[in-house]
């Protein structure tokens, strides 16, 4: 059974041939991610061609933004917006069985202008921006998501050939989807004993691409031991989403993870890559068999908004008080990775 290995550290792909390389370069590199993907769920990728600069640059806007007053940065709350993006307070989010957050976060996801047609008729996570009124801030995170959102459709096509299709196979897919970034800040709190950051979760998206700057990830193996994830040089961490698990049928896993212990001040920066908000995900046909029948599909789009409306404090008084309402077959959260398969 796949996805269910008692690894105890997560591989290292440099996947510098994926950008450079032969065809035959980039099959070995597939053929790893691939292998990851099916017995852990979680990767180190190195070869990015990201420099530290741009995360330094990144780091240092988002510093600047969580140093702001409170007040200040509640003039972008995300309770503000339609499509969900702006400042997240402490205690916002609130995944499945879980305490309060020990964290902040600033959301944002792919620009599009605001007489966008899909914005107009209120589509919940398409649209522009809710941007803070501070200097280069802009500037330096849409730099940062524009470096990482391709480095994302670079590994999506590495995934695509572990699967036997084409480089370009999921390409159609990704034309303006709500991938979005996160600036998470982890407040100093040196009373912290295993108190968790964020509470233990799959990612609704593809893939995950993230960036920490200090320990505290923590992820979960098929014996049902937490694993560290700790921050290595010149590499980012990847993770595998509940679609990509969805599409494999289950042999690509969304592995469970979490994020505790945290005593001192922690940034995280997470690019959610996922497809266009329309995109039906159903499992591709070779990994549908008697012994593993095919799943239920789902939009992705909806997916990710179901998901996200049941773990955010102000979407879920929106769902109580009748002004918004799940897609119809929506899951409940904690579906996917290993709680799921374990019932927990």
């Amino acid at each position: 059974m796949t996805g269910t290995t008692d690894f105890s550290a997560l591989p290292v792909i440099d996947i510098g041939p994926l950008i450079h390389g032969s065809d035959d370069d980039r099959a070995v590199v597939a053929a790893q991610l691939g292998d990851a993907a099916r017995n852990v769920g979680f990767m180190y990728l190195t070869g990015t061609g990201i420099g530290q600069r741009l995360v330094d640059s990144l780091r240092a806007a988002a510093a600047r933004f969580f140093a702001l007053p409170f007040d200040e940065k509640m003039a972008v709350y995300i309770g503000n917006s339609t499509n969900h993006r702006g400042y997240v307070p402490e205690g916002e989010e609130v995944f499945a069985g879980g305490g309060v957050d020990k964290k902040e976060a600033y959301d944002l996801s792919l620009e599009l202008p605001a007489d966008d047609p899909r914005y107009l008729a209120g589509n919940p996570l398409l649209g522009p921006n809710q941007w803070p009124d501070l200097p280069g801030f802009t500037e330096a995170v849409s730099a940062y998501y524009s470096a990482v959102f391709e480095l994302g459709r670079t590994v999506l096509r590495g995934f695509a050939l572990a699967l036997g299709r084409p480089a370009t196979y999921f390409d159609h897919y990704v034309t303006e989807p709500p991938s979005q970034l996160r600036l998470l800040h982890y407040p100093e709190d040196l009373d912290a004993v295993d108190r968790l950051g964020i509470g233990a979760h799959t990612d609704y998206e593809c893939f995950t691409i993230l960036k920490p700057t200090a320990p505290g990830l923590e992820v979960l193996n098929g014996a049902g031991v937490w694993i560290d994830a700790p921050p290595v040089p010149d590499a980012f961490v990847l993770n595998i989403g509940d679609m990509l698990e969805l599409w494999t049928n289950g042999e690509f896993v969304a592995t469970t993870h979490r994020v505790r212990k945290v005593t001192s001040e922690r940034y995280s920066f997470p690019l959610f890559f996922s497809v266009d908000y329309d995109t039906v995900v159903e499992p591709l046909p070779e990994f549908v068999t008697p012994e593993r029948p095919a799943r239920a599909p789902l939009i992705a789009g909806e997916h990710l908004h179901a998901q996200t409306a049941q773990s955010f404090t102000y979407l879920r008084n929106r769902l109580a008080e009748g002004d918004l309402r799940l897609p119809d077959g929506a899951l409940a959260l904690s579906s996917f990775g290993h709680t799921a398969r374990l019932g927990a």
